[in-house]
């Protein structure tokens, strides 16, 4: 079972496959299947042409699991990821050469 623990677009910038991307999402994934649970925080950049597009392309999507191991959902453990989750996010942005404007989201967070 895959969940999405958090999630919320900001305003972003990213130049990927010759494509300006102005807006990101940004999330924390959990996946849980026999007895093993796995966190990870990726972020995708897509292009965010005008104020009504969401259309997110998957092209621009960058994860790296912050969490393995045994065991089952842990609201503790998420809390803990969560404090971390920014610092996760913005090095996959700088690997990527693009930044998250954390200080302008673009919608409200979904959780």
């Amino acid at each position: 079972m895959t969940l999405n623990i958090y999630s919320q677009y900001f305003s972003a910038k990213l130049l990927f496959n010759d494509v300006p991307r102005r807006a990101a999402m940004v999330m924390l994934v959990c996946t849980s299947e026999a007895g093993n649970v796995q966190y990870e925080a990726a972020v995708t950049f897509f292009p965010h042409n005008d104020e009504e597009d969401y259309a997110v392309s998957y092209d621009a999507y960058f994860s790296k699991v912050v969490y393995e191991g045994k065991g089952r959902r842990s609201k503790k453990r998420e809390q803990q990821l969560l404090a971390e989750f920014r610092d996760h996010i913005d090095e996959l942005a700088q690997q990527a050469g693009g930044e998250v404007h954390w200080e302008q989201p673009l919608r409200e967070a979904r959780w």
